[in-house]
């Protein structure tokens, strides 16, 4: 198990941001002189409830995206999968998104804990229709809701509950223009780094070595539900 103490990195001065920030647009009125309005449709279709057509799609998803903020308003995204349906849809505003085996930061279930919110992104693999779901959220771990989820690995600890306010089909320009779904578009593997590369240069520990660091790695994904 790779183990490292908390690394603080030195900010000093102003930084390229800031300079970019300088005569950054500050306000609504001065992006909308930038873009047009949203069409009728654009602005229809949101939703405070899940239809009967959005309950089939977070049925149909594997894959969600969790956002949430500290009260810092520090943002942070982080994905969960599992089986088609993981997430249980209870009734048109409320869902149900197991635990599962992780890193244990918590960084989500920290965040929720402390504010109270979440924005959901649901993705169907090999599709290019996206649902976003925002609403308040808590973490529970009552014993007989936890029975009625979709265990992602080992039976959950807990389970982020979402009442939604906010359900939004999105158009799937986004998953054309990345070329998600279609091999040809992909990048070879090696024109990226490792994930092993990636953690040891995040990790910055003299001594470690990249064959460790993917041994852990292989260790971690062979003994995931442990």
């Amino acid at each position: 198990m790779i183990t490292s103490t908390e690394n603080t990195v030195a900010r000093s001065g102003p930084g390229l941001f800031d300079a970019l920030s300088a005569d950054a647009i500050s306000d609504v009125a001065g992006l909308r002189e930038l873009y047009e309005h949203p069409g009728a449709v654009a602005a229809a279709k949101e939703m405070d409830r899940l239809t009967e057509k959005t309950r089939a799609l977070v049925g149909c998803a594997s894959l969600v995206f969790v956002a949430s903020t500290d009260a810092a308003g520090r943002c942070d995204v982080t994905p969960r999968g599992g089986p088609a349906g993981f997430v249980t849809v209870l009734d048109d505003r409320t869902l149900v998104i197991p635990d599962a085996t992780g890193n244990k930061r918590l960084d989500t279930l920290h965040n929720v804990v402390t504010t109270g919110r979440v924005g959901l992104l649901f993705v169907i693999p090999g599709r290019t229709t996206t649902l976003r779901a925002n609403g308040r959220a808590c973490v529970s771990a009552r014993p007989e809701l936890l029975a009625q989820l979709t265990p992602v690995g080992k039976p959950p600890v807990s389970a982020l509950v979402v009442e939604v306010d906010e359900v939004y089909p999105h158009c799937p320009k986004a998953l054309l223009r990345s070329s998600a779904w279609k091999p040809d578009g992909w990048l070879p593997a090696d024109a990226q780094p490792s994930s092993a590369e990636v953690t040891l240069a995040q990790l910055r520990m003299p001594g470690l070595t990249i064959e460790a660091v993917r041994q852990a790695e292989e260790d971690s994904l062979k003994y995931r539900y442990e």
